[in-house]
């Protein structure tokens, strides 16, 4: 359907020639901008409602007295079977702190839910195999797990910002939530509105970096640049090129086939895979609602440390 549009709006409206680079890149632009708007609306609608029936409280009572080790694999686990991108994600996320939920926790989960996700699973498995897919899944369990340990040591929650804590001591009552139909409603629809005025400037960029690579960076210049395992520095390189885009796991893959098919190491294309799902700037904007920077910057570290480990493990295994 995106496709079949994009073919109406450049081919036929603008009467761009099919075999030309701008053609090429302005094709992608407007499949992409159509396709990730369309579905960004309806999984943080969805995403919504399901934030609305979902208590913060009940979780963090669930957490509270458990052992650390107990709470953040319950996290990793519910991050896992949620199929959220970053920034659907992240909503959850803020209410689980204001609930009083340990960041070290709370962040597992934010972790997990865009790397890991029963569609992505199924589409690896269709394009990489069994093999690939169970070691993809518990590189994601183990930086979902780890991250979140590592995060603890740093003593996230004095970057929190100022109005959480009076949220947690009571001083600041949040309003009780309408659990009927009408009112998941409304909140669903809320948030779509909050998180796509945040977001539409970063999603424009992103799809702009992704349609000029698309356009105009040759395939030959991929190989030689991105393609073998032997090449330490596409590891990283594939991890940075990664933030500025903005997609999730599932939506991702089609484009990890495409640099697997043209000679991109696995190691390479899944570190660039990770950092697209789960590292993205519009996902930043939002979590400062709730940490200041220096948290912000420990948690985009780790990630890319992580993330790059992951590639280079990858790329030797295969």
């Amino acid at each position: 359907m995106f496709d079949a549009l994009a073919n109406l709006v450049v081919y036929k409206w603008l009467g761009l020639n099919p075999a030309d680079h701008f053609a090429a890149a302005v094709h992608f632009f407007v499949m992409d901008v159509t396709k990730i708007f369309v579905l960004l609306v309806l999984i943080i609608y969805i995403m919504g409602l399901f934030r609305a029936m979902l208590s913060p409280e009940k979780v963090r009572n669930y957490v509270r007295g458990k052992p650390k080790w107990v709470a953040r694999s319950g996290a990793v686990s519910l991050g896992a079977i949620t199929p959220f991108c970053s920034c659907s994600s992240v909503p959850l996320f803020i209410g689980f702190v204001e609930a009083g939920i340990p960041l070290s926790v709370t962040f597992s989960f934010l972790i997990a839910s865009p790397m890991i996700n029963e569609v992505a699973v199924v589409l690896l498995f269709g394009i990489l195999g069994w093999k690939l897919t169970l070691l993809y899944v518990l590189a994601g369990l183990t930086v979902a797990y780890v991250g979140g340990a590592v995060m603890e040591r740093f003593k996230l929650e004095r970057w929190v910002e100022g109005y959480v804590w009076k949220i947690q001591m009571g001083e600041v009552a949040l309003p009780e939530p309408d659990r009927s139909f009408a009112g998941r409603h409304q909140y669903a629809w809320g948030q779509v509105k909050e998180i796509v005025i945040r977001l539409w400037k970063w999603v424009i960029a992103g799809i702009a970096v992704g349609a000029l690579f698309h356009g105009y960076v040759p395939e030959a210049w991929v190989t030689e640049n991105l393609g073998g395992k032997d090449n330490w520095l596409a590891v990283p390189g594939a991890v940075l090129l990664g933030v500025p885009l903005y997609s999730n796991a599932t939506g991702v893959i089609p484009v990890a086939e495409a640099m697997l098919g043209k000679g991109v190491a696995i190691g390479t294309t899944l570190a660039f895979m990770m950092s697209i799902a789960t590292l993205s700037l519009p996902e930043m904007i939002i979590l400062r609602k709730v940490i200041r920077w220096p948290a912000l910057a420990l948690y985009g570290t780790v990630l890319t440390v992580a993330f790059m480990l992951v590639g280079w493990s990858f790329n030797l295994l295969s």
